[in-house]
């Protein structure tokens, strides 16, 4: 429980570093790196991320494909003795391929819900999944009259192995904080939507940590409960409904309450999957190709890369390959220092908007749209733990103790030596337009008092108090901006944010 208090403690630290561009320029991942990398160069980022939104959300769907299984089980026991058709050679049934299929589809009409309209949604399903926990919680310990041994009883430190109890915690860390870096990246995609900071660090930190951690918690003690019940321990949810409902003998009581807890948390699945991964994917994508795909178009082809990804064949046949996605963070740490660096040391919190969304004449277009001095210090962030995570991920023995070591702190190491090699960069080789912002809300980004605070004004504020008319056609931006070039600027602005 210390690793899971302590990682998703740090998640929270992180997220809202790399959220607070978003939440005070409401800007998301996409646009956000071209400040940084460049309009070209930021495609690099933008692609790692769109890779792991098709893996994970082919992933995510697989997870709750299985909830399906158990909710057709419960209502068509004789569902469960389904022939299989496929080949022998496939690492799955046709058992298992229907639950994911009826899964995918049923998620299809919530891609359609737009990103600021997923408050409902999302009540609905966190009820829905805590009224399901709650309760197999209190049937698992009321049947069990307590829990089983895997709660109370610790696992000690061989003393032949070869590390010490200090530093297996500090690899649980990295591996939980590696598990949830994807979205630590991205933070800023969902907290451009934020009303105010204040309601994004409550929701964040009493969601993602006290209520993260509480639901572990919940979850270790059904499972040791359900060890004394049935003498085994099943950690996957799918698993410890299809036993429930086999030892309640295929009784109507049985297969109802299986149902509807089954229900439960593959509706829970199905959104957060929709929301984390296919909606994510839809803006990374809508952002490398904004003049053919739009947030809604992007989620529904991350949603159909499903098929191609082939999850069964991940999950059931490469039992590395998981534990590579959850070490990503190795290539995603440096990034998330770089971020980090630039926003809040070199630029002091301010971004100029019109420069983002146009390439001509902007600051952020660096050489031909790149920004060399970030390359090579995020390369420099992983290359120290790529071995480690080469030698863990490959079973390759015999590699020095150092290289491991560098591998169980590799969230930690990538994104310091990252943050400073960038800050010590840009001081031998400034870059034009550090710490400048738009004095004029061109785009009527901010509210009143947002603008107030940033020492913005509002575009139609600027033009009456400079005393221009339609007829002069001029405002002031930042210096002298027409007019026109405020519809040229807002013409911009809404084919980048499609």
């Amino acid at each position: 429980m210390a690793v899971i208090v302590v990682s998703r403690a740090l998640c929270c630290f992180f997220a809202i570093l790399v959220a607070w561009c978003g939440l005070t320029w409401h800007i998301g991942f996409t646009v956000q790196n071209r400040y940084t990398w460049g309009f070209r160069a930021s495609f690099i980022p933008l692609l790692q991320r769109i890779l792991l939104n098709f893996i994970w959300t082919a992933l995510q769907c697989w997870n709750g494909g299985k909830l399906v299984t158990v909710c057709i089980t419960a209502i068509w026991p004789s569902f469960a003795k389904i022939p299989n058709t496929l080949n022998s050679n496939t690492p799955t049934t046709t058992y298992e391929l229907l639950g994911f299929t009826v899964f995918w589809i049923v998620s299809i009409p919530f891609l359609f819900i737009r990103p600021e309209r997923f408050k409902k949604p999302f009540f609905v399903s966190s009820v829905a999944c805590g009224a399901a926990m709650v309760a197999l919680l209190a049937w698992s310990v009321a049947v069990a009259r307590g829990v089983g041994p895997v709660f109370y009883q610790g696992e000690k430190v061989p003393a032949s192995s070869r590390w010490s109890a200090s530093w297996l915690m500090m690899a649980g860390i990295n591996q939980a904080i590696g598990g949830k870096a994807a979205g630590m990246t991205n933070s800023s995609d969902f907290s451009r939507y934020a009303k105010n900071k204040r309601d994004y660090i409550v929701g964040t930190v009493s969601v993602y940590w006290v209520t993260g951690v509480l639901v572990c918690l919940g979850g270790l003690v059904t499972t040791a409960a359900c060890q004394k019940i049935y003498g085994q321990i099943y950690w996957n949810p799918p698993d410890l409904l299809m036993v429930m409902m086999d030892h309640g003998q295929g009784s109507p009581g049985s297969r109802a309450a299986v149902f509807f807890l089954a229900l439960a948390f593959a509706f829970t699945s199905m959104f957060e999957n929709v929301c984390s991964n296919a909606v994510a994917g839809g803006i990374d994508l809508a952002g490398l190709f904004p003049r053919y795909l739009d947030i809604r178009r992007g989620a529904l082809l991350t949603f159909a890369a499903a098929w191609i990804i082939q999850p069964w064949q991940l999950i059931n046949q490469a039992a590395t390959f998981v534990a590579v996605l959850n070490s990503f963070a190795v290539f995603l740490a440096p990034i998330m220092g770089v971020m980090v660096c630039d926003y809040f040391v070199l630029r002091c919190r301010r971004v100029r908007l019109t420069h983002l969304f146009n390439p001509k004449g902007s600051d952020y277009w660096y050489q031909h749209g790149v920004n060399w001095r970030v390359i090579p210090c995020w390369v420099a962030g992983w290359a120290p733990t790529v071995g480690g995570l080469v030698v863990s991920a490959g079973g390759v023995g015999g590699a020095p103790d150092a290289v491991y070591e560098l591998y169980y702190v590799a969230f930690f190491i990538g994104f310091m030596i990252s943050f400073a090699l960038f800050w010590g960069v840009n001081g031998l080789f400034p870059v034009e337009g550090l710490g400048e912002y738009d004095e004029v809300d061109v785009y009527g980004t901010f509210t009143a008092s947002e603008a107030a605070k940033l020492g913005v004004t509002p575009c139609e504020e600027e033009a009456a108090v400079s005393g221009f008319g339609k007829e002069e056609g001029i405002v002031t931006l930042a210096g002298e901006i027409s007019e026109d070039a405020c519809g040229e600027e807002r013409r911009w602005w809404n084919l980048r944010r499609r």
